[in-house]
């Protein structure tokens, strides 16, 4: 986004949590969180902004909504993560309060980007308004096809955290005769890892390595029920790698049944007909994704401030 907003003559400044002292997320130590967020006034300062757009609701993002509505400047908001569910499955809090916080949040922003049709819907359903779909986009050059390997059993992967809210287990429990393999860590690992000791762990990998792996795979499995969008299908469609997910929110717009992927709730025939699908269409699938297009709906979303 960043090197895209740049060609397209913007100037970019990033507040982010590494610019503040932090304290991790509770249940979550891999996710720091700023403790001081008011020295983000200075830096807005320094900048002289033309437009200001909120990333998260999280520390950052509550003092930086604070500060503008105080001030009257006008911002947008993005809303791409499902935090009302990962907190309640791991704390318990109804979701109701959960999407109070998150009307909350977003209402004094200009307009709020979310991340697909039906993600929008539904926001909407729990009260959200002025929402525009706001897409992602795949690194086509980065993420290629590389000749598949042969082998007596499937190649089943799984990329991403390895944590509740991605319902790893559902993947881990399919009833396939395949190898599984996990890449990606998280605060589940150890535990999955003891009762799932057949499966390869492999922790993070990046670039090349994480390439290699979706490149290597039969198919992947997405078995996530609370992601809004799940950029790393597209990043196994690339690498020419078929999705196998369920029809919930985020899988249901970006797999197309049969083309670069399968969706099923039950998620072992998901895989078996995704066996079957054509990797030459699941690399043509992403090449639909690009940045620029994505850079272009953020760009059409910014309001500006007042001189």
């Amino acid at each position: 986004m960043i090197e895209h907003l740049r060609l397209a003559q913007y100037e970019v400044e990033i507040v982010h949590a590494g610019q503040f002292k932090t304290t991790p997320l509770p249940t979550y130590n891999e996710i720091k969180v700023a403790k001081n967020p008011w020295i983000m006034q200075a830096i807005i300062a320094e900048f002289q902004p033309n437009h200001i757009h909120i990333a998260t609701e999280g520390p950052l993002g509550v003092y930086a909504r604070w500060l503008l509505k105080r001030r009257n400047i006008p911002f947008t908001t993005s809303l791409h993560t499902k935090f009302p569910e990962y907190v309640q499955q791991r704390v318990g809090i109804p979701l109701s309060i959960g999407y109070a916080f998150m009307r909350w949040f977003h209402q004094p922003a200009v307009r709020t980007l979310c991340t697909t049709r039906s993600h929008k819907q539904e926001l909407e359903h729990w009260g959200l308004a002025d929402l525009v779909v706001w897409s992602r986009g795949v690194d086509i050059d980065r993420f290629q096809p590389k000749p598949l390997v042969s082998s007596d059993r499937p190649r089943l992967l799984f990329v991403g955290r390895v944590a509740i809210e991605k319902n790893i287990e559902a993947f881990l429990e399919l009833d396939i005769d395949a190898t599984k393999v996990v890449v990606g860590d998280g605060p589940q690992r150890l535990g999955l890892q003891d009762k799932f000791s057949q499966t390869e762990w492999l922790g993070y990998k990046t670039g090349a390595e994480l390439v290699a792996q979706y490149a290597a795979a039969d198919v992947f499995v997405f078995p996530s029920r609370t992601d809004t969008f799940g950029l790393v299908m597209l990043e196994a469609n690339a690498c020419g790698t078929p999705v196998a997910a369920y029809p919930v929110t985020g899988p249901v717009d970006v797999v197309v049944e049969g083309v670069n992927g399968c969706l099923d709730e039950n998620l072992n025939e998901a895989v078996c007909r995704a066996l079957n699908v054509s990797r030459s269409q699941c690399r043509a699938h992403a090449e639909k994704y690009t940045w620029s297009k994505v850079t272009q709906q953020l760009i059409d979303s910014l309001v500006e401030l007042p001189k």
